[in-house]
Order: structure tokens, then C-alpha cells, then sequence
């Protein structure tokens, strides 16, 4: 009975030694999202914030306004603009036709054509006086900043009578539809890592989900290369004066999501692939 319950310890821990070495698992997962930084398109002081921080918002809901005065201002003088040029054609159209009902011993060839051009030139002013009255109304209808997808106000610091660029990030939002987890598996482990692969994912809280495996990164950044470029991820090994695999990102797309559990970007889980290739008993020998 000792020389089985021995012989049973080992087998367990050689198992657990092979499942924890070689089986596709991490601990090292985090959750993502797509943060859209809410940026305005007119530039101003801040005279509304209609949000507040960790707030749930639709897409089209007003998050803050700009002062809209000077924008108000600027659509009037182009309306204004338009009148007087819609008269302006008026005018030129008018007098060219005149000029070209009139007798040749009246009105000289010359006169035609300038008066007919004048009028070409009136009509071109005009449009343009329109396009300007579009793009006055457009700035006044984003002085109104608006939510473009359904989120969370995250980090919000924004306040009234604030300045703001136009481009200038003043709001993050968080797509809440956009979640995925980012796994960081070891080099080690990557050849048993496949697309569409089931994934068990576990967060620190004990919630469980399921997902599955939607693609692998093929680069992460080479510290040691000075050409290596900032666009791609940036892992860092745990301990740099131990020659530890390399982790590679691996994106999985949720399947399930509980309706009242709480996801919130950048939290830690542990992901399990339920791989096409399980281990056989006799590898544990």
C-alpha cells in the first residue's frame, strides 16, 4: 500500500509537471477593449459636460458641448454671404441677358462675352458662399460632442469652461462590445496554440468564460534590436537575467459573456486551450 500511494504521488506530480510545462495555459492574460478617444472637431470652451465618470452611454448620446457663440456668429455672416451673392447673380444673369437680346450696332460682341462671364463669375462665388454656409453649419452641429459607439466613460477630467483643440482627446470611451482577452503564452508552448481553438478563461474574481482562439501575433519588440519598432508589443520577460521563453500575444474573441458580470479593461485572468491533441497516458513516462 506505501510502494502504490508512492508510485501514485509520482505519477500525479509528473502529470502536473507536464500539464503545468507543456500543456497550452497562462496565467499571464489580461482583458482588452477598444478605447475611442473622443476627440471634438471645432475648437472652444467647454460649456456643458452632460457625462459623468463610469458612465453608460448610447451611440448618438450628447457627452459635452463646446461654447457655440462664435460658431453662431460665423454661420449668420455666411447666410448674410449667400444673400448678397444670390442677388449678385441675379444681377449679372439679368444683365446678360440684355446684352445678348440687344442689336449688334447696341451692344458690341466684347460687351456680350463680359457680361456673360461676369455672370460665370457670380454663379461660381455664389456656390462657393454656399459651401462656406455648409461647413458654418457643420462646425455649429459639432459643438455638440456625441458618443460614437455604446460605452464607458473612463477616467473622465474634463470640466466646464475647460479649452479644448480641435483633435484634441478629451473623453476615453470604452466600447463595451469590443471585449477580447489578450493571452501571453510562453514560445515553448506555441506550436500547440492553433486558430479556433476553445479557450477556458478564468479571471482572478472566479468568474468563468468561454472563448476561442482568433489569432497569434507573428513579432513582438526585440529589445536587443535597436530597428525594432514601437508598433508591436512590447513583452517583457519576468526576469532579465534569466533566459525565460519569450511570451507571444494571442488574441481570443469572447464567446459568452454573462449579462451582469463586470468586465473592466486591463485585468488579469488565466486562459486554458482545450487543444485537438490531449495528452495520451503513456506520456507521463
Amino acid at each position: 500500500m506505501t510502494l502504490l500511494i508512492v508510485v501514485m504521488a509520482l505519477v500525479l506530480v509528473r502529470m502536473l509537471w507536464l500539464h503545468y510545462m507543456n500543456d497550452p495555459w497562462t496565467r499571464d492574460a489580461r482583458v482588452r477593449a477598444n478605447v475611442i478617444n473622443i476627440a471634438p472637431d471645432v475648437s472652444g470652451l467647454v460649456d456643458k459636460v452632460l457625462v459623468q465618470d463610469n458612465q453608460l452611454v448610447k451611440k448618438g448620446e450628447v457627452l459635452f458641448e463646446v461654447d457655440a457663440s462664435h460658431y453662431q456668429l460665423t454661420m449668420q455672416r455666411a447666410v448674410n454671404n449667400v444673400i448678397a451673392r444670390k442677388t449678385d447673380v441675379d444681377l449679372r444673369n439679368e444683365e446678360a441677358a440684355r446684352r445678348r437680346s440687344a442689336n449688334d450696332l447696341v451692344v458690341s460682341r466684347e460687351n456680350r462675352n463680359q457680361a456673360s462671364s461676369a455672370a460665370k463669375v457670380a454663379e461660381a462665388q455664389y456656390q462657393q458662399a454656399l459651401s462656406e454656409l455648409a461647413s458654418a453649419k457643420l462646425d455649429l452641429q459639432r459643438t455638440k460632442i456625441r458618443a460614437t459607439a455604446d460605452g464607458y466613460i473612463t477616467n473622465l477630467n474634463l470640466h466646464k469652461g475647460d479649452y479644448i483643440q480641435v483633435g484634441q482627446p478629451a473623453l476615453a470611451l470604452i466600447d463595451k462590445d469590443s471585449f477580447w482577452v489578450y493571452g501571453y503564452f510562453e514560445e515553448t508552448k506555441l506550436p500547440l496554440v492553433k486558430e479556433g481553438e476553445i479557450a477556458e478563461i478564468t479571471l482572478m474574481s472566479g468568474e468563468k468564460m468561454r472563448g476561442h482562439v482568433s489569432s497569434i501575433a507573428r513579432g513582438i519588440y526585440d529589445s536587443d534590436n535597436p530597428d525594432s519598432q514601437e508598433l508591436i508589443a512590447n513583452v517583457r520577460p519576468t526576469f532579465d537575467w534569466v533566459r525565460l521563453a519569450r511570451r507571444i500575444p494571442v488574441h481570443i474573441t469572447l464567446d459568452n459573456m454573462p449579462a451582469n458580470q463586470i468586465l473592466a479593461m486591463g485585468t488579469t485572468c488565466t486562459v486554458v486551450l482545450q487543444t485537438e491533441h490531449p495528452r495520451r497516458w503513456w506520456d507521463i513516462f
